[in-house]
């Protein structure tokens, strides 16, 4: 008579638990990492948004001798922005004074960026 012993193959629920705590500790620590590079990246883009806006304003006080200029003359297909794409929901003042700093409100529901040209 022979006796076969049988051996079962496999993960054991402790390690199966070991390697879930373990992942989830990677897990805490890079989200904080990659939302901090986010909310960077949409600063960034929000204040290169409000260069461009601020250059495009600067070119419209010199061709039209003026000191206030309304957004909508800024932005268009035909104008000195062709497009201005917003990155958190952010929202850019409706117009634009010659010398005074652009203040970028709502950034992300929080945050406010403000350019002074």
């Amino acid at each position: 008579m022979k006796l076969t012993s049988r051996t079962s193959k496999g993960f054991t629920l402790v390690e199966i638990m070991i390697v879930v705590v373990i992942i989830g500790l990677l897990a805490a620590m890079a989200i904080p990492a990659f939302q901090k590079v986010r909310q960077s990246s949409q600063d960034k883009t929000v204040l290169n948004n409000a260069r461009q806006l601020a250059a495009g304003a600067d070119q419209y006080y010199l061709e039209f001798g003026v000191s206030t200029v309304a957004q909508s003359n800024l932005v268009g297909p035909a104008a000195y922005v062709k497009a201005l794409n917003t990155v958190a929901g952010e929202t850019y003042p409706a117009n634009f004074t010659q010398g005074v700093a652009i203040t970028i409100s709502g950034i992300a529901g929080v945050r406010t960026v403000t350019y002074a040209p």
